[in-house]
C-alpha cells in the first residue's frame, strides 16, 4: 500500500466538507478530468461518483464507489479502465490547530497489480502527494 500524509491548517470538519462534496472530486483527485454525476447520498457506503479520466478527446468514463464512510475515514474503490481498480483510504485526524490527512492507495486488480510494489510506490507517491495538496488547499480556503 502506498501511503502519504499532509498537515493542514483546516479543521477535520473543513476537510470532511470537501470530501463530502462529490462535485469537488475532480478538483482534488489527480487524473479525474470531469464529474458526470454524483449519487445524492455521497459519501455514504455504496454511493458512486461517475467521472471521466484522461485528456480530451481520449476520455474514459468510470466511477468511484464509497466502501466506508464514517467520522474521519473514507474508503473508496476507484475504477480506471483499462488499468483496473484501486482501493483508497483517507483518514482525517485532529492535530493541534488543524488536521493530519493520510491517504493510502493500493491496486486491487490486474494489469497494474502485476507491477512490483516498489515501482508502484515510486509512480504513485507523487500523484498522492498532489491529491493531498489539492485537498488541503480546498479545505483551507475558508481559514484565510
Amino acid at each position: 500500500m502506498n501511503k502519504v500524509t499532509r498537515r493542514t491548517e483546516a479543521t477535520p470538519a473543513q476537510v470532511w466538507a470537501v470530501l463530502s462534496e462529490g462535485r469537488l472530486y475532480g478538483s482534488w483527485v489527480v487524473g479525474a478530468s470531469r464529474i458526470r454525476d454524483v449519487d445524492p447520498d455521497w459519501p455514504h457506503a455504496g454511493a458512486r461518483i461517475h467521472h471521466s479520466v484522461g485528456l480530451w478527446p481520449a476520455l474514459l468514463d468510470d466511477e468511484t464507489v464509497s466502501l466506508q464512510s464514517k467520522a474521519g475515514l473514507l474508503e473508496l474503490s476507484a475504477a480506471a479502465w483499462p488499468f483496473g481498480r484501486a482501493r483508497i483510504r483517507i483518514t482525517v485526524e485532529k492535530e493541534s490547530e488543524g488536521s493530519l490527512i493520510t491517504m493510502e492507495e493500493f491496486v486491487e486488480s490486474a494489469p497494474l497489480r502485476w507491477i512490483p510494489h516498489m515501482v508502484q510506490q515510486a509512480a504513485m507517491a507523487p500523484r498522492l502527494d498532489e491529491c493531498l495538496a489539492r485537498l488541503a488547499m480546498l479545505a483551507e480556503r475558508d481559514t484565510q
